[in-house]
């Protein structure tokens, strides 16, 4: 199957911040999004190395998983040797286009989602302290969507030198 992907990409500071820590890429096959961590020093800083690094990692044949483990070692690194980036980070979700399959790469609480047969569905888990809760039993996704805790990120890119990256494929179908 030859796969065509209709695609766009937008990115918006929200009502809350100040500035938009925001980086999308768009380089078929390659698609991704990082958003910085927000309470953390140098978040446009820690989404901006990260999505360079997966982008020039995948052109050069590096798979998908391994690319995200050198964003996180170069976000991580560059947050240890600048006082002022000193706990820097960032969420990655990311997919590569192969034949009728799409393989990810997920850290954080950027989400994706497959839409099949005219409905949303996630296909990503937030790595979130309310993510957990909700995973757990202990909060509703409606409690979840109001919580005052809801961007703490239980799981980030470049917070640690080995991060935990979910890695899946989903299926992919024509339309």
């Amino acid at each position: 199957m030859t796969l065509v992907a209709r695609h766009g990409a937008l990115s918006d500071i929200g009502l809350h911040r100040k500035t938009n820590e925001d980086t999308y890429v768009v380089r078929p096959p390659l698609y991704a999004v990082c958003d910085g961590m927000g309470g953390a020093n140098a978040g446009e800083v820690a989404s901006g190395l990260a999505a360079e690094t997966l982008a020039s990692e995948v052109a050069a044949g590096t798979p998908l998983h391994a690319a995200a483990e050198a964003a996180n070692a170069a976000v991580f690194q560059r947050a240890h040797d600048n006082l002022e980036q000193t706990g820097m980070g960032t969420t990655l979700t990311a997919f590569v286009l192969e034949s009728g399959t799409a393989r990810f790469a997920h850290i954080g609480d950027s989400r994706a989602y497959l839409l099949r047969d005219g409905e949303l569905r996630q296909v990503s888990d937030d790595h979130s302290l309310v993510g957990e809760m909700v995973r757990d039993g202990r909060l509703t996704e409606a409690e979840a969507a109001v919580h005052p805790h809801r961007s703490i990120l239980s799981r980030a890119l470049g917070t640690e030198p080995q991060a935990r990256i979910d890695e899946f494929t989903e299926d992919l179908l024509p339309g």
